[in-house]
């Protein structure tokens, strides 16, 4: 089976919807296209049962077959079923009790981002609870190589991506701090990925601070969550704050689902 993929059956599930949904979750950006023979070995299905799930769902536009090559991709019914969430806001709100919770322990601001192009878009936030802290708007988009929050979701983004992205242009600068040379940035994100998380000084504002980590869904990251305030009292408590964004991301991920 895929990985993160639940296990087929259970008491009071229909076995054909259950297989179709597990065949649509096979889908990944690690392999965005299937061959009939090769769903029916990753699932242990007979052959013919995998080319009738497959069917069924084209059929209702949630794949889409090659004609010459005979495989699958998804199809336009995922598009805008996706659509539908995002604007009904379902991520945010399987989260916003890990945003609260971080809000009670460390009194600052936290965000929900999630990559939206060479950026990422604030998707849920609560803002702390000090006279002076940071103001996230939900729908504002920042800068991908500037900060945490971007660092926490590209570092996960192939390099031959990661390239197409930031590799092209010269990256904008906003203050000294900011991260401009593309191998530096390659630099960060190895930092990153060995650490689980992300620590920004003044990137993009000088005067604030953040700590993210990465949240992931189905094995592939979905968006990051932030810890961000002014730079003074992000310092003094970073290793608390990052024991705390860490642990928030793990829930966030598991809240997110297979």
């Amino acid at each position: 089976m895929t990985e993160n993929s639940p296990k087929t059956g259970g008491p009071g599930v229909l076995q054909g919807a259950d297989r179709a949904l597990l065949a649509l979750l096979s889908f990944t950006e690690r392999r965005p296209e299937w061959g009939v023979s090769e769903i029916a070995r990753e699932h242990g299905w007979d052959k013919a049962v995998a080319q009738r799930i497959l069917t069924t769902l084209a059929t209702r536009s949630f794949l889409t077959c090659d004609s010459t090559t005979r495989r699958y991709r998804l199809g336009p019914a995922v598009s805008r079923l996706a659509r539908v969430g995002e604007h009904s806001g379902v991520l945010p709100s399987l989260v916003r009790p890990v945003l609260a919770g971080l809000l009670r322990e460390t009194g600052e601001s936290v965000v929900l981002n999630v990559p939206n192009g060479s950026g990422y878009r604030c998707a849920a936030a609560v803002d702390g609870t000090g006279p002076v802290r940071y103001t996230a708007i939900v729908g504002a988009l920042m800068p991908g190589h500037a900060g945490a929050s971007g660092h926490a979701i590209f570092a996960h983004y192939p390099e031959t991506e990661i390239r197409q992205i930031f590799g092209a242009t010269p990256l904008q600068r906003f203050n000294d701090h900011t991260v401009t040379d593309f191998d530096d940035l390659l630099g960060v994100y190895r930092d990153v990925r060995q650490k689980g998380h992300s620590v920004s000084l003044g990137e993009y504002d000088e005067a604030v601070a953040a700590i993210a980590a990465p949240v992931f869904q189905a094995g592939t990251v979905a968006a990051s969550l932030t810890v961000i305030g002014p730079s003074h009292r992000i310092v003094r408590a970073a290793d608390r704050i990052t024991r705390l964004v860490v642990e928030g991301a793990r829930e966030a991920t598991a809240a997110f689902g297979p």
